[in-house]
């Protein structure tokens, strides 16, 4: 259970740091497009410091297939957000994204959230889940994909009309890219669940006849497109904490019901994770609204 707890903090020094890392490759990088994926490859693998974040997120994605192999969807998405008040901090350090007093306070929330994410947990009391049913979770994964990929459509058509004037709120693009890690979730857990270090080749035959590895290629791909031209185009301090608590929430919810995890049994346990849980996703949600109601700023720091 603990060893789950210090690889989701793990995971959130690694993602806030790749994130941040990335975004400021992406500032010297001419500008992105979805529809000319092979030419942004080539640039993003032209840039060390992008490739340097890319290894972070990797190394972040190791560290989340510990997590779910220890701890319930559902804590562990509550872990997981309150790596965004790293995220907030460095982009403000490294990046010049200046917080807002609305900022600082959501960093308070968010980690008075992760303490009470943190004691709900109970060694050995919480059942984790090993197995969800194929076709639920390749209809509930397709649908989301359909929805994440429509409404990147959806925001790119609109700044394509309104291109002279005032930039919208990246908010679309950071739920689009959402939705496809949402998935991308689902797949890790799936994965997690089937991984056996002493056995490895009968571990990968028995993915390989799982939609796990073939959504998880999907969702990379599709991420890695969706979510470097919405960095490049939008604030870190934006994007990612939206992204991150459309994920997480999607997770928390839909992959639990999935793979047949449940609350805690104890209702002191289970308010805690419950409030711990909303009161991270509330905070950020809130945090999202005045942030895309920012001026623009010059060359790629816009929406």
């Amino acid at each position: 259970m603990w060893w789950g707890v210090a690889a989701a903090l793990s995971a959130n020094v690694l993602y806030s740091s790749g994130f941040v890392l990335e975004k400021r490759a992406l500032s010297g990088i001419p500008s992105l497009s979805v529809r000319r994926p092979l030419r942004l490859v080539r640039l993003l693998l032209g840039s060390p410091l992008w490739i340097a974040g890319s290894l972070a997120l990797a190394a972040g994605f190791g560290a989340q297939l510990v997590v779910y192999r220890t701890l319930p969807m559902a804590a562990a998405q509550g872990l997981f957000v309150s790596g965004l008040v790293l995220l907030l901090l460095l982009s403000s350090l490294v990046l010049g994204e200046r917080l807002s007093p609305r900022e600082r306070y959501a960093t308070a929330g968010v980690l008075a959230a992760l303490l009470m994410v943190v004691a709900s947990l109970n060694q050995g009391a919480d059942a984790v889940g090993d197995r969800a049913s194929t076709v639920p979770v390749l209809a509930l994964s397709g649908a989301s994909l359909l929805a994440g990929f429509w409404l990147y459509a959806k925001a790119e058509r609109r700044a394509a009309r309104r291109r002279h004037a005032a930039p919208p709120a990246g908010v679309t693009y950071a739920i689009a890219v959402g939705l496809v890690y949402g998935v991308s979730s689902l797949a890790i857990k799936g994965i997690s669940a089937r991984l056996a270090p002493d056995a490895p080749l009968a571990s990968a035959l028995s993915l390989a006849a799982t939609p796990y590895p073939y959504l998880l290629l999907i969702t990379g791909a599709g991420g890695l497109v969706l979510s470097q031209t919405a960095l490049q185009r939008c604030r870190a301090s934006l994007v990612v904490p939206v992204c991150t608590t459309t994920s997480c929430l999607y997770t928390a919810t839909l992959g639990t019901l999935a793979f047949g995890e449940s609350l805690p049994g104890d209702p002191l346990r289970r308010l805690l994770l419950v409030a711990g849980a909303s009161l991270a996703v509330s905070v950020l949600l809130a945090l999202a609204v005045p942030s895309a109601q920012q001026p623009k700023r010059p060359h790629h720091e816009t929406r």
